[in-house]
């Protein structure tokens, strides 16, 4: 149990940081919904998805391959950790890339984009079946299994220490970029691992803000997978928005549990410039915008 209060240390500090400020629950930009779906979320994936999903993927593992039973577990530490990365982490950055490819999976994904500020409030706030769908908690799983255990749970307070300080309000990596000596240095841990200018350009409003990256810095522990695979853009600097254009509005339950649950629409009323409406609350003739994921949708009136 050790490392869940290193993980609940980690968290604590980074909010206390932020609560220093005034900042962690009276955020200007925050609705009420924002609450619900970070507490749920994160209450869910802790004692819900992730048990479950680890202890699946290791029963899996035990009926299908009852002989490799912590056959790692004596194997070397830097085989473990190389395991971890490469089924763990980089897998999650191809899930995480996809899901901003696909409409399916990003309706999974937008709860955490929803938010308009960032914070360690917003770091587990994702749908339900997005973790529990998501690859790398089932590789763990099974790495697990193999023998990976007390490893698994280093890796998982390094991991998390770092989602943490890049997601936090709390903009540690300034300190590298304003003094001229440090530069090196951030030179090389920009590219290694998420910061939060980095990952802030991956929650910008504004594509064309010359900071936000909405389609890169996928990466999560290692920045280096945007690095290696092309999606990284390096700029030092923190978006003024953050949020999501051009999204349906959709309340706290369908964030946290669709496609289960849909927020109820009315219809949208197309009418011509000619038509003289009285009623102020009706829509005028939508606009189309560009979202995120590729799909032409109508934005909100």
């Amino acid at each position: 149990m050790g490392y869940q209060w290193a993980i609940l240390a980690v968290f604590i500090t980074f909010a206390l940081l932020e609560a220093k400020n005034g900042k962690l629950f009276k955020k200007a930009t925050e609705v009420s919904d924002d609450g619900k779906v970070e507490l749920i979320g994160t209450l869910l994936l802790f004692i819900v998805t992730q048990p479950l999903v680890l202890f699946c993927s290791a029963t899996m593992m035990a009926l299908a391959f009852p002989q490799y039973q912590g056959i790692l577990v004596d194997s070397p530490i830097l085989l473990h950790i190389a395991l971890l990365l490469i089924f763990d982490d980089m897998m999650q950055y191809w899930w995480h890339r996809l899901s901003h490819s696909t409409r399916f999976l990003y309706n999974l994904h937008r709860a955490h984009h929803n938010a308009k500020y960032m914070s360690v409030r917003i770091i587990y706030r994702n749908n339900f079946f997005y973790y529990l769908f998501m690859p790398s908690l089932w590789f763990s799983g099974a790495l697990i299994y193999l023998g990976l255990g007390w490893t698994y749970a280093f890796y998982l307070v390094v991991k998390l220490t770092v989602i943490t300080g890049a997601h936090a309000e709390w903009k540690w990596d300034k300190t590298l970029y304003s003094i001229r000596w440090l530069h090196p240095v951030a030179w090389v841990i920009e590219r290694t691992i998420s910061t939060p200018s980095t990952h802030s350009a991956h929650h910008g409003l504004k594509a064309d803000d010359g900071v936000t990256n909405y389609k890169g810095n996928y990466g999560n522990l290692l920045f280096f997978w945007d690095v290696l695979f092309g999606t990284a853009k390096i700029t030092r600097q923190y978006p003024a928005q953050y949020g999501i254009e051009g999204m349906f509005y959709a309340n706290w339950k369908e964030q946290l549990i669709w496609p289960l649950y849909k927020t109820p629409r009315k219809p949208r009323v197309v009418r011509s410039p000619s038509t003289k409406v009285n009623d102020a609350s009706q829509p005028l003739i939508p606009n189309t915008k560009q979202i995120p994921t590729g799909e032409t949708i109508e934005s909100k009136a």
